[in-house]
């Protein structure tokens, strides 16, 4: 079985419980649904351009944005690559119940370049690969190789990769962070697919922290760090490549961190524009969080629901309209409300 090579070094110890504390902050802030759904379509938007650009995509943040919320289909390849990657990282709570396995990696490979790439979406490749890029040398152009996978046959391909989800699985004992960035760094050398590596192991990245109670896409994304210093992140991943990766995890973590450290101050920047007398009480976070699962509702379903009187349920209901949570349509016992 697949057995990494690392050290809990005091760096990435004090790494994973600043993390641990960050996430806490986090989930201890009553955040209203409102802001919850505008910072999760943030988180969506972002991660997808970033992922994205990463790997050459040329859509500018505007443009990805305007096409993710302009609710269109995508009109050419670039479109279309980013809007795949939306809506698996939207879905991916889709696969909380499934076991990491091959079949799903190769799901979601198969979902990120259907209309891109069909003839290789979701199939291990079969051929050889390197990583790398044409430099100019001499008024020619040549190949600067940077990293060659282990294996270019198959079915030695998918034996590794049934043993790395394999010890995904088993291991109960190393942290979920040196977890994810272990995989992370694997999944890349390894290089299954011919096309769509590194944004197929972002996605499986971000599903092993939702596996684990890690809400990524509700409180931040793990992809802006890398984004910093692209050569970076390319670099501290190769330094992975001989076999230690403690150093890959130590930059892992900090960018981990790092996100969530980001994601903090955005919403206590926002909470803190927000009047004391404009934020809701605790039984009206009760009934936004009804909302949530409902998506509109009269105060006649609010009386039902609460067990409450209709004057009670008017009243409740018009506080939110009038904070700003809640939009009302019709009139009298025909209204009904719906989250702003």
């Amino acid at each position: 079985m697949f057995q990494p090579k690392f050290t809990l070094s005091s760096k990435l110890l004090t790494n994973i419980t600043s993390i641990e504390r960050f996430y806490g902050q986090l989930e201890s802030l009553r955040i209203s649904p409102n802001l919850q759904l505008n910072l999760e379509r943030h988180n969506l938007i972002r991660s997808s351009y970033i992922s994205n650009s990463i790997e050459g995509n040329p859509l500018s943040l505007p443009e990805v944005t305007n096409l993710l919320l302009g609710d269109r289909l995508p009109v050419n390849r670039d479109e279309k690559e980013v809007q795949n990657y939306f809506n698996i990282l939207k879905n991916l709570s889709t696969y909380l119940e499934q076991p990491f396995s091959l079949s799903v990696v190769k799901n979601i490979h198969q979902q990120l370049l259907q209309g891109v790439n069909d003839q290789i979406a979701g199939k291990v490749r079969d051929t050889r690969v390197v990583v790398g890029r044409y430099i100019s040398q001499d008024g020619h152009k040549k190949l600067e190789v940077k990293h060659e996978p282990p294996w270019h046959q198959k079915e030695l391909i998918e034996a590794g990769i049934k043993d790395l989800v394999d010890w995904l699985e088993t291991d109960k004992n190393t942290p979920v962070i040196v977890k994810a960035g272990i995989f992370h760094h694997q999944f890349v050398f390894i290089h299954p697919f011919i096309d769509g590596n590194g944004r197929t192991c972002r996605l499986l990245t971000a599903l092993l922290f939702l596996k684990h109670q890690y809400l990524i896409n509700k409180y931040f994304v793990l992809d802006d760090y890398y984004d910093i210093d692209r050569l970076q992140y390319s670099q501290k991943l190769g330094s992975a490549d001989k076999g230690d990766k403690t150093e890959w995890l130590e930059y892992f973590s900090d960018g981990v961190n790092y996100s969530l450290q980001s994601a903090l101050g955005r919403v206590k920047d926002v909470l803190g524009t927000v009047k004391v007398s404009d934020r809701p009480t605790a039984k009206e976070k009760n009934i936004l969080d009804l909302f949530q699962d409902l998506k509109e509702m009269t105060s006649a379903d609010l009386v039902n629901k609460l067990k409450i009187s209709r004057q009670q349920a008017h009243n409740l209901l018009s506080g939110l309209v009038t904070k700003g949570f809640l939009v009302k349509k019709g009139k009298t016992k025909s209204a009904y409300y719906f989250l702003k």
